[in-house]
């Protein structure tokens, strides 16, 4: 379990599977992420520590527990001594950021969420990402935030962030540039840009800020339900608004156990009947497909209405990809109809090592075992192998038989 002074530097744990889950059934800001994160038990005086590398004075961090709806949580709070408007362009925000004594990582993922504002806010008001002035985005608070859940998610260690879909409400809120529909056109624009998920709300005031979107964007891996993982700590982090109800943004961290030699994920199924298209086409669709982020492609064989023959396509797609890939479809085919349906992909983990032989190097996969020396499966590379049968005059069967002995040879032998 994580402790109340959790710091993030826990020496037992085993890398590569820790989660955190932003579970955004109420929205999703910087302040929300924050107290999320203290609220599930990362220490305060950590995330202090780091950020105190900011060359930003006038500020105070506060964190205090709060009930919405008779659940309690935590609220995080930027104290400033001054609240006078501050203008910034990208160039001053990554300048204090890039002067500050920060991880790589946190700097990192600071200025990519910090990107991701300013391409938004270009783009909504028609000009270049170095013309935009950040108002409230570029505010101490605002600063703090952001880069402030980079470190916090440094911190935590994390090697995996899955979000939910996004809600977002229709309605109205006061900006630097006067009355915005909602969602605010930059956080319309990062959800478009991202392709990231949302779901309607009859909430009637902003559930996700721009901030909230960037970071989630940004950050997130991927977008979708709870994953399969143990789960050690539940954080609230409470919203600024008190609507009667519990407006949290919930953070679930956890790990998730790997399974022997197997690795696990979700992916969406995307399929579709064929009768009327071009043969020719099919294999250009394919490319097409694979070129654009499908996992794998192929065609089955059925016969449809009135017994015509046709072709059934099936996509494995990632979650992020499902829009992309259904537009292809839709464009360079003759369908007026797709299906959905999840799958789960688990498959075993995949290396590859180069051998040496006397016409050049030749690689090879393999699955290594946990449990014994030598892996369980191994195969040269085709396209390898096929260019020295071609370069030799060796029949391609007797190459990978060479292959396979020289790889047991130079890596297992005893």
């Amino acid at each position: 379990m994580i402790s109340k002074n959790f710091t993030g530097k826990d020496p037992n744990r085993k890398k590569g599977n820790r989660i955190i889950y932003f579970d955004c059934c109420n929205g999703i800001s910087g302040d929300m992420i924050l107290g999320a994160l203290l609220d599930s038990g990362l220490a305060l005086a950590s995330l202090q520590g780091l950020l105190g590398g900011l060359k930003l004075p006038g500020y105070s961090l506060q964190s205090e527990k709060v009930s919405r709806g008779g659940i309690a949580g935590s609220r995080f709070l930027v104290n400033l001594d001054d609240r006078v408007a501050v203008e910034r362009r990208l160039s001053d925000i990554l300048a204090i950021i890039g002067q500050a004594d920060l991880p790589p990582p946190v700097f990192e993922k600071s200025a990519a969420v910090f990107n991701c504002l300013a391409e938004a806010e270009a783009k909504v008001h028609g000009i270049t990402r170095d013309e935009v002035h950040f108002h409230e985005v570029g505010a101490v608070d605002a600063i703090v935030d952001i880069v402030g859940t980079c470190a916090a998610v440094f911190l935590l260690e994390a090697d995996q962030i899955i979000c939910s879909p996004l809600p977002v409400s229709r309605g109205e809120i006061e900006s630097s540039h006067g009355r915005l529909p909602l969602p605010a056109p930059a956080t319309l624009e990062i959800l478009a840009g991202r392709q990231v998920p949302v779901e309607g709300s009859e909430a009637g005031y902003e559930l996700v800020t721009p901030t909230g979107a960037a970071l989630s964007a940004t950050l997130a891996d991927s977008f979708g339900p709870f994953p399969n993982f143990s789960i050690e700590a539940v954080g609230y982090g409470a919203g600024s608004i008190d609507p009667g109800y519990p407006n949290y943004l919930r953070v679930l961290l956890g790990c998730k156990e790997p399974e022997y030699n197997t690795c696990a994920e979700e992916m969406v199924l995307i399929e579709t009947n064929i009768d009327d298209l071009n043969p020719e086409i099919y294999s250009y669709l394919m490319e097409k497909l694979l070129g654009s982020g499908a996992l794998d492609v192929y065609y089955t064989p059925v016969q449809m209405k009135k017994n015509r023959p046709g072709v059934q396509l099936t996509v494995i797609s990632p979650p992020d990809k499902i829009r992309t890939l259904q537009d292809l479809i839709f464009s360079e085919t003759t369908t007026l109809g797709i299906r959905h349906s999840t799958a789960r992909k688990i498959w075993r983990p995949r290396e590859t090592k180069s051998v040496q032989t006397k016409w050049g190097p030749v690689k090879v996969k393999y699955v290594p075992a946990w449990d014994q020396e030598f892996p369980i499966h191994f195969s040269p590379e085709y396209e390898d192998c096929r260019a020295i049968a071609m370069q030799s005059g060796l029949p391609l069967k007797e190459v990978y038989r060479l292959v396979e002995y020289t790889f047991r040879k130079q890596y297992f032998s005893k």
